[in-house]
C-alpha cells in the first residue's frame, strides 16, 4: 500500500514546477523584515558608543579617541538593538546576509576628519538676517551630492 502512495506522489510531482529556485542564476528575494547585517554610515556617526553599551553580544567596539567603529560580524546576532538606540540613525539593517568568509575578521570603519583648510564654516561668510537688504533674494544652496546606498563592510 505504501509503494502505491509513493508512486502516485512521484508521478504527480513530475508534471509540476520545481519547489526550489536555481540560486546562482536566480538570486534570492529578501522580505523587508529580513535581518541580514548591520551597516554604519560613518559620516553620520558621532561615536557616542550607545550602540556598544546596548549590544547584547558585545559585537561592537567604538573608540572615540581614534575615531573608529568596529563590528565583529561573527559575534553579531542581528537583534537590531543598536539600530534602534542610535541617536543619529547612522546604523541600519541591510537585508542581505553577510558574505561567507574563510577566516573570521572584524570590520573597522574610520571616521573621516573634517577638512579645516579650504572649507568655510557655516556662519563665517553668511550675512545675518538684519544685514540683508529688503527685496534681496536668499542665496541658492548647492545641491547635496548623493550618498552611496551602502556604507560599511
Amino acid at each position: 500500500m505504501g509503494s502505491f502512495r509513493l508512486t502516485k506522489m512521484s508521478l504527480r510531482n513530475l508534471g509540476r514546477k520545481p519547489a526550489t529556485r536555481p540560486y546562482p542564476q536566480q538570486p534570492a528575494r529578501y522580505t523587508p523584515r529580513t535581518k541580514g547585517h548591520i551597516v554604519n554610515n560613518i559620516e553620520l556617526c558621532i561615536l557616542c558608543s550607545i550602540c556598544q553599551k546596548r549590544c547584547p553580544a558585545t559585537a561592537l567596539t567604538v573608540n572615540k579617541a581614534q575615531g573608529t567603529w568596529t563590528i565583529n560580524p561573527f559575534s553579531c546576532v542581528q537583534c537590531g538593538t543598536c539600530v534602534r538606540v542610535c541617536p543619529k540613525k547612522s546604523l541600519r539593517m541591510q537585508p542581505e546576509y553577510t558574505a561567507a568568509a574563510a577566516q573570521m575578521h572584524d570590520c573597522t570603519l574610520v571616521k573621516p576628519e573634517p577638512a579645516l583648510d579650504g572649507e568655510r564654516s557655516l556662519g563665517s561668510e553668511r550675512p545675518q538676517r538684519s544685514e540683508r537688504l529688503p527685496g534681496s533674494e536668499r542665496p541658492q544652496r548647492k545641491p547635496r551630492p548623493e550618498r552611496p546606498s551602502r556604507i560599511g563592510c
